[in-house]
């Protein structure tokens, strides 16, 4: 599970790290195919290179053969004194001892291809070793003496090429018994180094270089392309909590600016429905208090009180509805603005109303953080949730789950719980469980609507032996709506 918690969330981020992957496969099979045939190519080379300098070596071994014998360290030294050759050559009474590098197949080759032209070359001179070395551990003319022990001027011209010291070559022939010749010298660039790099070091910073540039400008793009998407959204959520909002801006890409239009086209519509509805209701009211006074007149002119009382009846219960449905219509337009509000504190008023004389509502010793909302508006959804519990269930107690991003708070009492065909139905208007005539079933509506417009959710459920649980979730706060 801890690699979801990983993954990028945000559009940006999914983007840049998408890019990455792609810009890595990319690299990859690029580098894969340039691997393949840039070492084909440095095989091919390598070989051209070793059959060539194999025959020079075959043409020094040919030169010295044809030399007399007392003549051959005659020609060694004045070779050596005017500086050196490309090779460095010595006869010797034994073979000399070489620890070989570690095996690659750039070696592998060179030696293979060293052994066959000579060889070929040399068909009379069967023994013939090659072998690379490393310079310092190198051993020269007999098998107590290292590369380091010479003259300076014999080998720096030839075997020396510091800082970079490649491997040596060395071959070893018998020319007779007891009598060995012995040639050194170094590969010709880009040979010298036998090594199989994959990549480089400076390719490793370009590709870097390239990938993080890459990157930024993706970031600056997606960034920009996205900040319009992002204020949408959050004007989305501002929207839940408060209708009148100004128009967003129209600007990004003309996707976004045709969801911008519609966004706000929408928010004006929203706007003039609930102004047209506001008015519809107050009007409503406002005609309906006529004949209803109109009507207590005229009731008061009948004689039979019977009849003056069923008539009262149902005025007042007309009034009442009218009352409600207006009160319904104002509690869920909650026109507040968004402050921190101090739970605590907003409980404690509550719970206050219904503790002179017993503890009827039990509050968290928790102490809860500020949210932000609306506090009218949530101060009277809980005093509708637990003024019913103090009502219907007699003693109340409420819990609280304080968590970085949301508040839940579990409102459970000690009454008959509510039948499980109508856990649903006491959210419709006007539906009552209670046959008492205060109320007129509005509020648990009225309470859903005030948290549902904070961004919240609202359950209900019957306890597993007694009561009734009421569970509110809260967004602790939204982003937009507090700008």
């Amino acid at each position: 599970m801890k690699w979801k918690m990983l993954y990028p969330k945000s559009l940006v981020s999914r983007t840049l790290w998408l890019t990455l992957l792609a810009v890595f496969l990319a690299q990859v099979i690029a580098t894969a195919i340039w691997y393949s045939q840039s070492k084909q190519r440095d095989l091919d080379g390598l070989q051209s290179t070793s059959a060539s300098m194999a025959t020079m070596f075959a043409s020094t071994v040919t030169f010295f053969q044809s030399l007399p014998m007392q003549y051959r360290h005659i020609v060694l030294d004045q070779l050596r004194n005017m500086g050196g050759t490309r090779f460095f050559v010595s006869f010797n009474d034994e073979e000399i001892r070489i620890e070989p590098i570690a095996n690659s197949e750039q070696k592998q080759m060179a030696v293979s291809v060293f052994e066959k032209v000579l060889h070929q070359k040399l068909p009379r001179l069967p023994t013939i070793k090659v072998e690379f070395s490393r310079p310092e551990t190198l051993h020269v003319l007999k098998n107590d003496i290292l590369l380091s022990d010479l003259p300076r001027s014999w080998v720096h011209n030839t075997l020396s090429l510091e800082p970079l010291n490649p491997p040596i070559l060395v071959v070893q022939i018998e020319l007779e018994k007891n009598q060995w010749l012995y040639i050194a010298a170094l590969l010709p660039a880009p040979y010298m180094n036998l090594k199989d790099e994959v990549i480089t070091r400076q390719q490793i910073l370009f590709l870097v270089f390239i990938t993080s540039l890459l990157l930024v400008f993706t970031y600056i793009m997606v960034r920009r392309q996205t900040k319009p998407l992002k204020q949408l959204a959050d004007a989305a959520n501002a929207l839940s909590l408060d209708i009148y909002q100004p128009p967003l801006k129209e600007q990004g890409a003309t996707e976004l600016v045709m969801a911008t239009q519609a966004f706000n086209r929408m928010q004006l519509r929203l706007r003039r429905y609930i102004e047209d509805r506001e008015q519809l209701f107050s009007s409503i009211s406002h005609d309906l208090k006529t004949p209803i006074t109109r009507l207590r007149l005229r009731v008061e002119l009948i004689d039979d009180d019977n009849k003056i009382d069923k008539f009262n009846r149902d005025l007042d219960e007309l009034e009442m509805m009218v009352k409600g449905a207006l009160q319904c219509v104002k509690d869920t337009d909650l026109h507040e603005n968004i402050v921190p509000i101090d739970l605590n504190l907003l409980l404690a008023s509550i719970a206050e109303r219904h503790n002179h004389h017993a503890i009827k509502v039990t509050l968290p010793t928790l102490t809860i953080a500020p949210m932000m909302g609306k506090e009218l508006g949530l101060k009277r959804c809980l005093s509708n949730l637990i003024d019913n519990g103090v009502k219907y269930g007699h003693k109340v107690t409420v819990a609280v789950i304080d968590k970085p991003d949301k508040i839940i708070l579990t409102i459970t009492d000690q009454g008959k719980g509510i039948p499980e065909s109508s856990l649903s139905a006491v959210f419709e208007p006007y539906f009552r469980l209670a046959t008492d005539a205060d109320g007129h079933g509005l509020g648990m509506g009225i309470a859903r609507n005030i948290i549902h417009a904070h961004g919240g959710k609202l359950v209900i459920k019957n306890g597993l032996t007694q009561g009734l649980i009421v569970v509110v979730a809260l967004p602790r706060v939204l982003p937009v709506a507090l700008t």
